[in-house]
């Protein structure tokens, strides 16, 4: 069986632990080395920037 594709790009993951400040976390010891918390706190900064992006599709 192949491996499942994430659904975030890397490039994605990669501005969001910048954005919320453990990059150097990813560079140093990979995705593994990150929290729980800050994995959750990745994937709810994905989810709001996509609502955003929705909302601002609707209003267009």
């Amino acid at each position: 069986m192949g491996r499942r594709r994430g659904i975030m790009s890397d490039e994605l993951k990669n501005e969001l632990a910048k954005e919320l400040g453990f990059y150097d976390t990813v560079v140093n010891e990979g995705w593994g080395g990150i929290k729980a918390r800050d994995a959750g706190n990745m994937v709810k900064r994905a989810i709001q920037i996509a609502e955003e992006a929705l909302a601002n599709q609707k209003q267009q």
